[in-house]
C-alpha cells in the first residue's frame, strides 16, 4: 500500500543548516568580485587607468569564470562537493587578499583572472550539493533561496565597502573583505556541510530517509532519459537560446552593478559612506521584486512572459533615471532601483523555464552550460560600458542605452520559450506539483 510523505512531517534540517551556509559562502564570493566598482575611482588615480580598462579588469573575472564551470560540477559529483568547494574558498581568498597588493594594471588583471577561476566552480557544485539533499519536488524553492545570496551580498557590500572607503583605500577594502572567507566562510563550510545525508550525523533517521526516498524516485521518474550525454545538451536549441537570454541578461546586470557606485555618487555628490548607504537601496527593492515575480510566475505559470516583463521595467527604468540624472536624485534613485529590481527579478522564472525545457538528466550540464557562457556577459557589461563612457566624455546615458537594449532583448528572446518553459495552460501550479510517494515498510 502507498503512502504519501509529506516533507514537512520528517524534519528540516536540510533548511535550516545547509541553504543558510550555502548563502554565506556565497554572498562573499559575490562581495570579492564586485567590490571592485566601489574600488574603481581609487585605481584609476593610483594605476592611471580610463574607463575601458576599469570596465575590462572588473570585466575579465568572468574570462577566469569559464575555466571551472563544467569542472566544477564534475568533480562536486563524482567527487565531494564539500572538499572541492572548501578548497576553492581558501584559493580564492588569498587572491582576494592579494588584489590589495597589485603595483600595476597588468597585475590587477592577472588576479582579477586568477579570482575567476578560483570561484568558477562554487556556482555548479552547490547547485550539486543542493540536488544531493533537496529532491525535485522541493528544489525549486531550494534553488530560489540560495539565488538570493545575490541582492543579499550587493546589501552587505554596498554600505560595508564604503565605510571601509571612508578612513581608508582601496587596497584595505580587498585586503579586509578578502580575509571573509578565511575567517567566515571556510569555517561554517567545513564544519556545517555534508555531501550526503548518509554522512551527516545532524539529520534525523525520518528525514534521512525521506531525501533518499525521493532522490530515488526521482532517478527512477527520469530513468528514460538515462542514455542523454553532454552532446545532447550541445546539440540542443533550447539551450543555447536560454544561454543567449543568460548572456544579454548579465550584460545588463553586471554593466550595471559595477559602474552602480559611480553612478551613485555622480547623481548624489555624496562621500564614500552616503554612496555605500544609497548603493544598497536597488538591492533591498531587488530582493522584494525577486521573490514577489518567481511567486506570480508560479501562480501563473507564464515563466517566460514574467522574465519579459521584469526585463522590461529594468531596461526603462534604467534610461529614466541616467536621463533624470542629477537634476532630481530622488527621482534617479527611485528609478535607479526600479532598474535593478527588474535586472534580478528574472532569476526565479527563468531558472524555472530552463528546468522545465530541458530532461531531467541533462539539466545539470545544460544549467552549467547556460551559466559558464551566459556569465561572458559579465565581462561584456562593465567593459563596453567603460568603453562608451570614454567616447562619450564621461556620460553614462549612451551606457545604460546599450544595457537596457540588452534587457529588453534578452526578454524577447525568452518568448521564443514559451512552448517548452511555461506550464500547460490549464493546468494548475498544485496539479503540476510532484508529490514523493514511497511504499509502506
Amino acid at each position: 500500500m502507498a503512502n504519501v510523505v509529506h516533507a514537512r512531517t520528517v524534519g528540516s534540517m536540510r533548511w535550516k543548516r545547509l541553504i543558510p551556509v550555502a548563502i554565506i559562502v556565497y554572498i562573499i564570493s559575490f562581495m570579492d568580485r564586485t567590490n571592485i566598482g566601489f574600488a574603481l575611482t581609487g585605481l584609476q588615480k593610483d594605476l592611471g587607468i580610463n574607463a575601458a580598462q576599469q570596465g575590462l579588469a572588473a570585466g575579465i573575472f568572468f574570462i577566469g569564470y569559464l575555466v571551472l564551470q563544467i569542472p566544477g560540477g564534475y568533480l562536486a559529483e563524482r567527487w565531494s562537493a564539500k572538499k572541492f568547494v572548501g578548497m576553492m574558498v581558501l584559493i580564492w581568498g588569498a587572491l582576494a587578499i592579494l588584489s590589495g597588493f597589485i603595483q600595476n594594471f597588468s597585475e590587477l588583471l592577472i588576479v582579477r583572472f586568477l579570482l575567476g577561476v578560483a570561484e568558477a566552480g562554487i556556482w555548479p557544485a552547490i547547485l550539486v550539493l543542493i540536488s544531493h539533499w533537496f529532491p525535485a519536488a522541493e528544489r525549486a524553492r531550494a534553488y530560489a533561496f540560495w539565488m538570493m545570496n545575490i541582492a543579499i551580498a550587493s546589501i552587505i557590500t554596498a554600505p560595508l565597502s564604503g565605510w571601509i572607503l571612508s578612513f581608508s583605500d582601496w587596497r584595505m577594502l580587498f585586503i579586509v573583505e578578502g580575509i571573509f572567507p578565511f575567517v567566515i566562510a571556510a569555517p561554517l563550510w567545513w564544519f556545517l556541510v555534508a555531501d550526503h545525508p548518509r554522512e551527516a550525523s545532524w539529520v534525523t533517521p525520518g528525514e534521512r530517509d525521506y531525501i533518499e526516498s525521493a532522490l530515488e524516485q526521482d532517478r527512477i521518474a527520469a530513468g528514460h532519459h538515462e542514455n542523454l550525454t553532454i552532446r545532447h545538451v550541445v546539440r540542443n536549441g533550447v539551450v543555447w537560446r536560454l544561454t543567449i537570454v543568460y548572456f544579454l541578461i548579465q550584460i545588463g546586470f553586471y554593466g550595471l552593478n559595477i559602474w552602480l557606485p559611480k553612478v551613485v555618487k555622480t547623481i548624489t555628490g555624496g562621500g564614500n559612506v552616503e554612496v555605500g548607504l544609497v548603493t544598497a537601496i536597488p538591492y533591498v527593492l531587488a530582493m522584494f521584486a525577486l521573490w514577489y515575480n518567481a511567486k506570480a510566475a508560479d501562480r501563473t505559470g507564464r515563466y517566460s512572459t514574467h522574465v519579459l516583463l521584469s526585463m522590461a521595467v529594468g531596461a526603462v527604468a534604467l534610461v529614466i533615471s541616467v536621463a533624470t540624472g542629477s537634476d532630481v536624485p530622488l527621482l534617479a534613485i527611485v528609478f535607479i532601483s526600479i532598474a535593478m529590481a527588474g535586472a534580478l527579478a528574472y532569476d526565479g522564472p527563468f531558472w524555472a523555464a530552463a528546468s522545465r525545457a530541458m530532461p531531467v538528466a541533462v539539466a545539470g550540464t545544460a544549467m552549467g552550460l547556460i551559466n559558464a557562457i551566459g556569465n561572458l556577459g559579465g565581462f561584456v557589461g562593465p567593459y563596453v560600458g567603460g568603453f562608451l563612457q570614454d567616447i562619450t566624455g564621461g556620460s553614462f546615458f549612451a551606457t545604460s542605452i546599450f544595457l537596457a537594449c540588452c534587457l529588453l532583448a534578452a526578454g524577447l528572446v525568452m518568448l521564443t520559450l514559451r512552448r517548452g518553459g511555461d506550464r500547460p495552460v490549464g493546468v494548475t501550479a498544485a496539479e503540476d506539483t510532484t508529490e514523493v510517494v514511497r511504499e509502506a515498510h
